[in-house]
């Protein structure tokens, strides 16, 4: 597809018309993916008025294979992060609603459809966002169980949501040139962020549950502990302290947020064990407790993929809770030396 495909918006029983739909796509060293993307899109029924790639730092081959399905691809030489990159193509966007994909994200052929008919039908929703669908396109342990607890989240997830996500997510596009767009200071969360800035503001976001996308990335030991600590429980902690609430919602339900505290406890009821017995009580309440808190999760993964990958799945999303901890603590810490900071500048 060497040129856009332009969708003409058709009028509707009782007089409505579809949006039309701006696809925006931020893209650094996407390589196979950011082609599975693409062709993923060119195969909607109806297409989107218009696919917008921005390479985000040229150093591959990005820009030659966006060029193969789009005539919209722009190049910012020096990588910005993605919030410059999809400020910069809401910018050249011409649709009624802007859709964010990521990259390695592959998109159903009724996507555009479903993001269409969504902002038609419910004309006070400012905003919406779907979920990855239940098989990752990779099919090692880690890419399954990453990918299998986002869908679970999002779609045990309040339908009115606190929040907003870019790998699948839609806004109208006056709101969000209102809202003044992504923070471009952040690199990690400024979806999160820009939902909070959204539902401060009065704006209604929606979880869609059936937009469900395919995700493509593979998720390692390494890279899974990265994103999750450096890129999503620092920066979300910042996040909520600077709010000064908890929304009951996604990562951070009160569920969660009890498991937390019982994963601190445990070792310490364990190592107190070696010299008072008694506390192996204690400790296996905890343990039942965790289990018991997180049994509809277990069970989800139980059905989907068995006994064997349900247990292995135990131990990640215990250490999730853990370093989750452990990130809130830093966070606080940060927050408040800040906070002080700032209190003694006022003073003087």
């Amino acid at each position: 597809m060497n040129e856009t495909q332009v969708r003409v918006s058709d009028p509707q029983p009782g007089g409505g018309i579809d949006p039309s739909v701006s696809v925006i796509i931020p893209v650094r060293n996407g390589g196979a993916k950011l082609r599975i993307c693409l062709k993923s899109l060119s195969d909607c029924q109806p297409p989107p008025t218009e696919v917008i790639v921005v390479v985000d730092g040229d150093t591959g081959n990005d820009q030659r294979v966006a060029e193969q399905f789009t005539a919209h691809v722009f190049t910012i030489p020096k990588s910005k992060g993605p919030s410059a990159a999809r400020n910069l193509g809401a910018r050249s966007a011409h649709g009624d609603i802007l859709y964010f994909v990521d990259a390695d994200v592959a998109v159903p052929p009724d996507a555009i459809s479903q993001i269409s008919d969504a902002f038609k039908q419910q004309t006070e929703m400012s905003a919406a966002f779907g979920s990855y669908d239940e098989f990752p396109f990779e099919k090692n342990f880690l890419s399954q169980y990453k990918n299998l607890l986002h869908y679970y989240v999002h779609h045990t997830a309040h339908e009115e949501a606190s929040t907003f996500w870019t790998g699948s997510g839609a806004i109208r596009r006056e709101v969000f040139e209102e809202i003044g767009g992504f923070d471009e200071e952040l690199i990690c969360i400024e979806d999160i962020e820009l939902g909070y800035r959204l539902r401060g503001a009065g704006y209604k976001i929606r979880l869609l549950r059936d937009l469900r996308v395919k995700h493509l990335k593979r998720w390692d030991a390494i890279s899974l502990l990265k994103t999750d600590f450096f890129c999503r429980a620092l920066p979300w902690t910042e996040l909520i302290l600077n709010e000064g609430s908890f929304p009951d919602d996604l990562n951070v339900k009160l569920s969660g947020r009890l498991s937390v505290i019982f994963i601190y406890l445990l070792p310490l009821m364990l190592f107190g064990a070696l010299w008072f017995q008694w506390l192996l009580f204690p400790a296996g309440v905890l343990i039942l407790g965790l289990v018991v808190l997180n049994w509809d999760l277990y069970s989800f993964f139980y059905k989907k993929r068995g006994l064997t990958f349900t247990l292995k799945t135990v131990f990640w999303h215990w250490l999730y809770f853990f370093y989750s901890g452990l990130a809130f603590c830093i966070g606080l810490v940060k927050h408040s030396l800040k906070r002080r900071g700032l209190n003694k500048i006022s003073k003087t």
